[in-house]
């Protein structure tokens, strides 16, 4: 593509998709694109594509459709530069991308573009996901059972995907009260090391106890990810209700005692119940 070309398609705004393999090309120029752009490599754009990810979600979890379609776009547009990277050293492009996930889809979904039969359930279909993804596990030469799972994955959600795996192989509590019961044991092993261990100890204490809460939202089918970012939520609502009330009296939160701001939140908490009872 010459330089007319180029221009004409980087300023049509129905380029569509080539448009912007385009554009990320033209960024990445060694000659003429952006010094930024051009400074970057896979791990320094990494960081920016888990956090355009996680704008995603936090734009669904606002139901701010409005908004969906830029963060989206944010998202593509990191696949896309990952993408063109790749391209300028030899190693894959876009079009290999868009080949691997359509061929990984067909394979996975025997029953919509195979001969199985779509008279299933969406949990026999989880079952089967899951029985598609080991063998293509083994087929890799997999040691562990555990092998695979993303390193760079959120801790919570890796730890779900981690003792998933196990249980799939019956290392598993099969009571929700053995865990409940393990909590109890973490705790208190987490109350001593604060007394009389090292932070490294505590960590390490403090650790093992996330690991088993985890264990607990998966028997109790919960996602602790989306778990903690509801109640960062109602954390972040409520606090922002004891400012205004505050506000209100021309005081800060710095300018007020702790018992005020605890009144002030028990207030907020019961008007939420009584609103939700209404």
């Amino acid at each position: 593509m010459n330089q007319d070309e180029s221009d004409k398609l980087v300023h049509d705004e129905n380029g569509g998709l080539p448009r912007l393999l385009e554009i990320m090309r033209r960024l990445r120029d060694r000659q003429f694109g952006c010094p930024w752009d051009i400074e970057q490599d896979f791990k320094s754009i990494a960081p920016y594509t888990i956090e355009e990810a996680y704008e995603v979600a936090d734009a669904i979890e606002r139901n701010a459709m409005d908004e969906l379609p830029g963060e989206l776009g944010d998202l593509l547009l990191n696949v896309i530069y990952h993408a063109q990277m790749a391209t300028e050293i030899g190693a894959f492009d876009f079009d290999d991308v868009v080949q691997l996930i359509s061929d990984k889809m067909i394979y996975r979904h025997p029953h919509v573009f195979g001969d199985e039969s779509r008279d299933k359930t969406a949990e026999q279909q989880v079952v089967d996901w899951e029985q598609i993804k080991a063998k293509e596990r083994k087929n890799k030469k997999a040691v562990s059972v555990l092998d695979g799972i993303a390193l760079g994955l959120p801790a919570l959600t890796r730890a779900i995907k981690l003792q998933n795996r196990a249980a799939r192989v019956g290392f598993d509590w099969p009571e929700t009260e053995q865990v409940l019961d393990k909590i109890i044991e973490e705790s208190a092993e987490l109350v001593e090391a604060r007394n009389q261990l090292s932070i490294d100890e505590v960590e390490e204490e403090f650790g093992d106890l996330m690991f088993v809460m985890a264990n607990l939202a998966r028997h109790l089918k919960v996602d602790p990810e989306t778990a903690l970012r509801k109640a960062n939520q109602k954390f972040t609502r409520r606090f922002n209700a004891i400012e205004t009330e505050l506000a209100k009296k021309g005081q800060s939160p710095a300018q007020s005692t702790l018992t005020e701001m605890d009144a002030l939140w028990d207030a907020v908490k019961a008007n939420e119940k009584q609103n939700i009872a209404d």
